[in-house]
């Protein structure tokens, strides 16, 4: 996997944040709970455009839209 690096300025809280994820997660690195950051900010947008596109399309589905746009994108714990 190609990776690209960069330089960021965090609170010392933020860092903290991230290290105690990484130990209580087991994550190899800081990088790779900043991914799973990132990863998690992408499906909540995208289950936001869901929920949007379902009111668009027709108010009244919006509670069926609800019970499977989340399908596969809810924060579920295994």
């Amino acid at each position: 996997m190609r990776v690209e690096k960069l330089s960021i300025s965090l609170t010392p809280e933020s860092v903290a944040l991230i290290e105690t994820y990484r130990r209580v997660h087991a994550m190899k690195s800081r990088s790779q709970v900043i991914e799973h950051a990132l990863r998690r900010l992408r499906e909540d947008d995208l289950e936001a455009a869901y929920r949007e596109a379902a009111v668009e399309v027709d108010p009244d589905l919006a509670p069926d839209w609800d019970r499977v746009t989340g399908d596969g994108l809810a924060h579920e714990t295994w």
